[in-house]
Formats: C-alpha cells, sequence, structure tokens
C-alpha cells in the first residue's frame, strides 16, 4: 500500500511529533507534504527516509494549492491519502477525491468543546469542516472525548474510529543516570524536587497556574515548563513578579528524538522531574500525561481524555479541580506520599504506538476495500468561504 501524509505544518507540535513516531511502525510506503513551515520534524522524517514535501502554500486562502496539490497525488500513484489538521484535512480531502484517490482518512488531533487546534471555533469553521468531511472515508478520533464532539458537530457515527494517539515506552522508560545528566545539565540543585509542565505556551494551556502554585510551595520546588509558543513571555513576566523566575526553567520546543539541536530530548526532560501537572481544562487527548507515566511519573490534571478513557486506578494519576491554590495542596500530597517506583503502570502500554499502528491499519484496510467496492464522484466543493487553520 502507498499513502500519503497531508498535514498543515511541521513544526515541533504533538500532532506532527505523533506523525513521525507513526511512520515509524506503520507497514505501509509513505510519503508526507506539509502545506506550510517545513521545521524540524520534517527533518527528522527526512532522515527517517521519509520523502517530505513542501507545497509551499501562502496562507489560507492560496487556492493556487489545491492544482499543484491534486498534481502531487496523481503522479504518486497513491491507494490511501491520510490528512491532518484542519487545513490540510479541508485542503487535502478535496484534493485526493479530485485526484481520483476514494481512499481517504483523516485524524482530528486537537477539537475542543471551544476551540480547535488551539483557536475559537465559529460557524464558518465548523460548517466548511463538516462540508469536507463528506469527501472522506473515515475520520478518525484519537479519544472517544473527540469521537463524541465529532458526533456532537454532525459527523455520522459510524465514519468515526478511535484510534488513541501513542507513545514509544521504551523511549521514555526512566534512566536514573540520565535524570542526573540532564538535571546537571539544567542547572538544577541538589534534592530539587521538579514539577514539570509540557506542551505549547498558549493561554489554553493554563501554565500560569503552576507559576502561581510555586509561590505556595517550598524554595526546594522548581517548575520546568518544555514548550514553545506565544505566553511565554507572559509566563516569564509572571515568574519574576511573583518572585520565582529563579526555580522556572524555559526549555523552548524539544524534539521527541535526538535531532542533533543543543539541548536535552523530551524523554531526558521527563526523567528530569519528580511530577508532571496538567491543568488545560480542555484536552484532546492529554499525550504529556501519557509520556509521563511511561516515565514513572505521577500525574495531576485537568482533562485528559487518555487517562479517563482507562479503568479507574489503572494510573498513577489524580484530577485536581480548581486554580493554583488545589494545585499546590496536590502537588504537596504527591511529595508527602514520597518517592514511586519509576516503572511504566499498565496504562502507558495500552497507548503504545504498536498497538495504534495496528488499529489504524484496520482503518486503512477497510477504507481501500470501501473504495474499490463502491465508485463515486468528486465534489464541487471550493474551500472558500472560512478560514481553515
Amino acid at each position: 500500500m502507498r499513502a500519503l501524509h497531508i498535514i498543515t505544518g511541521l513544526g515541533v507540535g504533538g500532532a506532527e511529533q505523533q506523525l513521525r513516531l507513526l511512520l515509524r511502525h506503520l507497514p505501509v510506503d509513505c510519503d508526507v507534504v506539509t502545506l506550510t513551515n517545513p521545521g524540524a520534524v520534517a527533518d527528522g522524517l527526512t532522515a527517517d527516509g521519509v520523502r517530505v514535501v513542501h507545497l509551499g502554500m501562502g496562507g489560507n486562502r492560496d487556492l493556487a494549492a489545491l492544482p499543484r496539490l491534486v498534481r502531487l497525488i496523481r503522479a504518486g500513484g497513491y491507494d490511501l491519502v491520510h490528512t491532518h489538521l484542519y487545513r490540510a484535512c479541508v485542503y487535502g480531502r478535496l484534493a485526493a477525491r479530485v485526484a481520483g484517490v476514494r481512499a481517504v482518512v483523516a485524524t482530528e488531533h486537537s477539537l475542543g468543546d471551544s476551540q480547535m487546534e488551539g483557536r475559537r471555533l465559529t460557524a464558518g469553521v465548523r460548517a466548511l469542516y463538516l462540508a469536507s468531511e463528506r469527501l472522506g472515508s473515515a475520520t478518525v478520533a484519537v479519544s472517544s472525548a473527540v469521537a463524541e464532539r465529532l458526533k456532537r458537530w454532525g459527523v455520522p457515527a459510524p465514519r468515526i474510529e478511535v484510534v488513541p494517539n501513542g507513545i514509544d515506552v521504551d523511549r521514555f522508560r526512566f534512566d536514573p543516570e540520565r535524570r542526573e545528566r540532564t538535571r546537571r545539565r539544567l542547572g538544577l540543585p541538589e534534592g530539587a524536587w521538579v514539577i514539570g509542565g509540557v506542551g505549547r505556551l498558549a493561554r489554553g494551556k493554563r501554565f500560569d497556574v503552576l507559576v502561581h502554585a510555586l509561590t505556595r510551595l517550598p524554595d526546594d520546588h522548581w517548575l520546568l515548563l518544555v514548550g514553545g509558543g506565544p505566553e511565554e513571555h507572559v509566563l516569564r513576566r509572571m515568574a519574576h513578579r511573583a518572585g520565582v523566575a529563579d526555580r522556572v526553567l524555559f526549555t523552548g520546543e524539544r524534539p521527541y528524538v535526538p535531532d542533533g539541536s543543543p539541548g536535552p530530548d523530551l524523554p531526558s526532560l521527563t526523567s528530569a522531574m519528580d511530577l508532571l501537572a496538567s491543568p488545560s481544562p480542555e484536552e484532546a487527548f492529554g499525550l504529556a500525561a501519557v509520556e509521563a507515566l511511561a516515565a514513572g511519573l505521577p500525574v495531576l490534571y485537568a482533562s485528559c481524555p487518555a487517562i479517563e478513557d482507562l479503568p479507574p486506578a489503572a494510573a498513577d494519576a489524580r484530577r485536581v479541580r480548581g486554580g493554583h491554590e488545589a494545585y499546590a495542596r496536590a502537588i504537596a500530597e504527591v511529595r508527602a506520599a514520597g518517592p514511586r517506583p519509576r516503572t511504566a503502570p499498565e496504562a502507558a502500554h495500552r497507548h503504545s504506538i504498536t498497538r495504534s499502528a495496528a488499529r489504524l491499519m484496520d482503518v486503512y484496510a477497510a477504507a481501500v476495500s470501501r473504495s474499490s467496492s463502491s465508485p463515486s464522484s468528486p465534489s464541487p466543493l471550493s474551500p472558500l468561504g472560512a478560514s481553515p487553520s
């Protein structure tokens, strides 16, 4: 089987890094097209031997990109097209159908009740999404919570498949030597107790809660924020005003696997932590929490479908309701309980990338089978009237 993956961009982000990890485990000949921003993940995919094409899309309404994408799909002789992220789903599904590829799968990585991919949902975005969704064979939801949101939007239930995000459990396995090496590299003092926060530094992630929680904790508590985004300067100023700037570390975006860039990779940083806190009130999956579990970390969270979908007590994780005072209390309670074995619980293994890849292959097989037995024609849909992201 030959498959083409179309994604909006390939900077360092959850969906982008998930795609790279997935391609390492799919028994499929895959190429990747990025509409914009061929960033660090594009370099990583190329290093993995994956052909990556930058379409050079100029903006949301760059309709000249559509015929280029159609020609690329036709030339590739693909059996299936798989789209990722909103703009790529809108343009990619249409281009695939015009190019004559009937097996079209789309993954919805980041759909909340009020936002999609960190942007506010509007009636136009929703209408365009539903119109383009009809051109596909199946829509993959990364959690049951996302599947329910899609149903409420009007996506027919039979067209929705739940394929949870996956992680490389072995890569996140706790390594005490890696922990000490990384902590020294970060300049952490001996005995520092490190609270980790991983994700895009955007307002919706509520990392400000952790900065304020730090003010209510003893001075040997540190906050390690892994990620980049528009709120970094806000969080830095907040930490300075609160008097805890000397105990807050910002690493910027870090790769899932070493890529030659200076600084530790994400698994190394996770090893350096003592707890992961995720105060974001709206998550599509909660990948950082699952990665933390794989590293044997206790997890505090506000919303995490990946954990909420598991049987009770399947993970060392606790839901926290409230603001910085509630998180400060919960963090203090975790520390008071003493150190725990840094081993991955069964919950982490339930979300292994090998399981996710196998489930996705079932979706691919069904889409290709249906496309060969159910002829259809392209839709005249034009991606106008809304602003895909």
